[in-house]
């Protein structure tokens, strides 16, 4: 597959233009496309449950997670508070109740996450002036209160609706993608209508690149974190836009392709996604098991819930998605 083209200042204000959806659902929006699913969506979503089966697509929250510390994020640090060991010695007697207790310290981008559109801003490359989504100041994020505006909360009761999968190594006849290795917007079309589906209004699209499950399998992340990795192409954010889908998640800790198409800027797909298009998107999902069941019966769409925990004014939340057939 050819390469996307290398991004500029002025093909990154081209993009930033043609994707924008500032304004589009009112000034104060703050879940972007989202505002997609309606409420028929979600009951003809339901439908598509047919054999009761479901698939968790979240990993495991321990620290044989991903994260080798880069940029600060490090994986979930499990301490428990009251032991069984506690019970056993009578620590726990004058209480007169024996528990175990725990608690979980983590960076909540650390492994399944969605991103809250309050994560990344948009740097004018004209002005330097920078913006969140729907053109909020990022001063509404402080280090006291967090996302004061676009927070994950923000999103609660919205991550429900109809699933699709797109599985491109199968598409392509691989067991998996390559870091440097791009997905565009013409190969996302052509692999929906190999597997007889259509990318509609207020979708949940998975794409499948096969990186996750790979390191899963080998047992080993070697440069999985935050370094090269199979993904979208900048240039998919705009067939993304027009499909109108409410969110997108990816087995990598990206999303989209590394090494970046470009000197000037550091991950520009996420410049235009999140603050520009207001599109919510997923990371390290598990999409293998799901990708092995819809090959067998040929249905690529399914029920798909995954809501947030309500972190009040977070930049992103870890979870459990689940896709029922």
């Amino acid at each position: 597959m050819a390469k996307g083209k290398m991004v500029d200042g002025r093909y990154m204000r081209e993009m930033a233009a043609k994707v924008k959806n500032w304004g589009k659902w009112g000034d104060d929006d703050e879940i972007g496309t989202l505002n997609y699913v309606q409420p028929d969506d979600i009951v003809n979503a339901a439908t598509l449950i047919r054999r009761g089966k479901v698939f968790s697509l979240g990993m495991n929250f321990d620290f044989h997670g991903p994260q080798s510390g880069i940029r600060g994020r490090v994986n979930p640090v499990h301490t428990m508070s009251f032991t069984g060991t506690d019970a056993l010695c009578g620590a726990q007697d004058d209480i007169k109740i024996h528990f175990a207790d725990d608690y979980l310290t983590m960076p909540l981008q650390c492994a399944t996450h969605w991103d809250a559109l309050g994560h990344i801003f948009y740097k004018d490359p004209d002005t330097g002036k920078l913006y969140m989504y729907n053109g909020y100041s990022p001063a509404k994020v402080t280090a006291l209160a967090g996302c004061t505006v676009c927070g994950i909360e923000k999103t609660r009761d919205k991550m429900v609706g109809r699933g699709v999968l797109l599985d491109i190594p199968r598409f392509r006849r691989v067991d998996f993608l390559h870091p440097d290795e791009g997905i565009d917007g013409d190969e996302m079309e052509a692999c929906a209508k190999a597997q007889g589906i259509e990318v509609r209004v207020g979708d949940f699209l998975l794409v499948r690149t096969g990186d996750l499950g790979r390191r899963l399998r080998e047992g080993d992340w070697g440069t999985f974190d935050a370094k090269d990795a199979p993904g979208v192409e900048f240039e998919s954010i705009e067939w993304l836009v027009e499909r109108k889908v409410a969110a997108i998640a990816m087995d990598t800790w990206g999303c989209e392709v590394q090494p970046n198409r470009s000197v000037e800027f550091v991950q520009p797909w996420h410049w235009l996604c999140i603050p520009m298009a207001g599109l919510t998107m997923g990371e390290m999902f598990k999409l293998d098991e799901l990708a092995d069941d819809c090959a067998a019966d040929g249905r690529y769409e399914f029920f798909f819930a995954a809501p947030p925990l309500a972190i009040t004014h977070g930049t992103g939340s870890p979870l459990n998605p689940q896709a029922i057939k």
